[in-house]
């Protein structure tokens, strides 16, 4: 003991002190930020108006991606190499999309209520048609209704009902994409909404899921200065899936000239790194956003819209978003092949980094490995983990190649790293 100083029982009151301060503090940071979450993200959400929707819709934009692909492989094969436009095809072929919705709002527009109604009605049984078969988007599907004004809340509500009247329920995997959000106190409107379907339903509560689509500085930075995104999550709950970025109305509300509008301008940077950071940790996927650009035209045209779409969709995934909107068959080629190619670049050296921390967990418990240079902590571990998963999700390589390099390596010890 330290002379003068009396430090008997010094760990135990300061803990039990500090327990109590933080018990509270524990428990509201462990039910806002649960960090895992089971569910695979899509790559992608592709959005189709409601008056284009069919049965067959995944299949005729598989289809006609595969045509658009062939017919400018030298520009694939260019921006990636021909194994990887083989590997490309083959998902085409095999799932071109993974979640879709069917749209009523800014890509369907407004029309008489009749036929709103006849055109909702008709998504519903798709979705029906979809999950019932499973003919539809691998993962997901739903739809986008008309937002929260007071403009436009009847109409969006009345479809959301015809829509579901005409699935005849509330379909396997639907989630619904709330446009326009403005202000926190909105979020309680959709919850109230969801309630009210279940209640309507017979459905258990916190089934059904939505969406809220970030295309408004309001929900960025709120009046009070507060980032009103990250308040919503919190407010939504475990109904919130995800975070859209909508590229075009944000921009346009900050005032950016129309030409100038994109999902690289400095405000939509701004706005995406705000919601990433707001949903970071809580189970919210963020997706960014979409081009307006498509590959269509002269073959000029063709080839810029697809090197464009190629270099933004490799552009968010460098920046930690692996979601992003799809608005023509056309985009499924660029957006699988950007997707295949960044994950099958960064498995060979996440593999030897993730291989070396495991090798020294195995030996002293630590896991820090500081072999070549990189000194490597359990978060880090985490994210090297989540390339492979990433990565065989997507098809971008087999267990097979990474065990070449990294022989602890396997899905099964990797998943619980990446927190799967």
């Amino acid at each position: 003991m330290t002379e003068g100083i009396d430090t008997t029982g010094l760990r135990a009151r300061a803990q039990m002190r500090m327990d109590a301060l933080l018990r509270e503090v524990d428990a509201e940071l462990a039910a806002g930020y649960p960090d895992a979450r089971a569910e695979t993200q899509p790559v992608h959400t592709v959005y189709v108006p409601a008056d284009a929707v069919g049965s067959d819709t995944v299949a005729q934009w598989g289809a006609r991606a595969v045509e658009l692909a062939e017919s400018v492989r030298p520009t694939l094969v260019e921006l990636s190499s021909e194994d990887a436009v083989d590997t490309m095809l083959t998902r085409l072929r095999a799932a071109p999309i993974e979640d879709l919705r069917i749209d009523l709002e800014d890509g369907y527009g407004w029309r008489d209520d009749a036929v709103e109604d006849r055109h909702a009605r008709a998504a519903g049984a798709v979705l029906a048609q979809w999950s019932a078969s499973g003919s539809g988007p691998r993962l997901s599907s739903g739809v986008r209704c008309k937002g929260l004004g007071p403009l436009e809340r009847a109409r969006g509500l009345r479809t959301m009902e015809a829509v579901l009247d005409g699935a005849g329920g509330v379909p396997e995997g639907f989630v619904f994409t709330v446009p326009k959000l403005r202000a926190v106190a909105q979020v309680d409107a959709v919850v109230a909404l969801c309630e009210e379907i279940e209640r309507a339903h017979g459905l258990a509560p916190m089934t059904v899921r939505f969406e809220l689509q970030i295309e408004s500085p309001q929900a960025v930075v709120g009046a009070s200065g507060t980032a009103t995104v990250a308040q919503a999550i919190h407010r939504s709950g475990p109904r919130l899936s995800g975070l859209h970025y909508g590229t075009y109305d944000y921009s346009a509300a900050c005032g950016i000239v129309s030409a100038y509008q994109s999902l690289e301008h400095p405000v939509a940077d701004h706005a995406k790194a705000v919601m990433l950071a707001s949903a970071a940790q809580t189970g919210v996927w963020v997706c960014d956003g979409s081009t307006q650009i498509v590959p269509t035209g002269d073959a000029a045209q063709v080839d810029s819209a697809v090197r464009r779409h190629h270099r933004l969709v490799r552009r968010s995934l460098e920046r930690g978003f692996y979601q992003g909107w799809d608005m023509h068959p056309g985009h499924l080629v660029t957006r699988w092949l950007a997707v295949q190619t960044f994950f099958a670049d960064a498995m060979p050296a996440a593999t030897a980094r993730l291989q070396r921390y495991l090798e020294r967990a195995e030996t002293d418990g630590t896991g820090d490995a500081t072999d070549g240079g990189v000194m490597d902590e359990p978060a880090t571990a985490r994210a090297l983990a989540g390339v492979l998963v990433r990565g065989w999700g997507v098809d971008a390589f087999e267990p097979a190649h990474v065990a070449a390099i990294g022989s602890l390596c396997t899905p099964e010890r990797v998943a619980p790293l990446a927190g799967g």
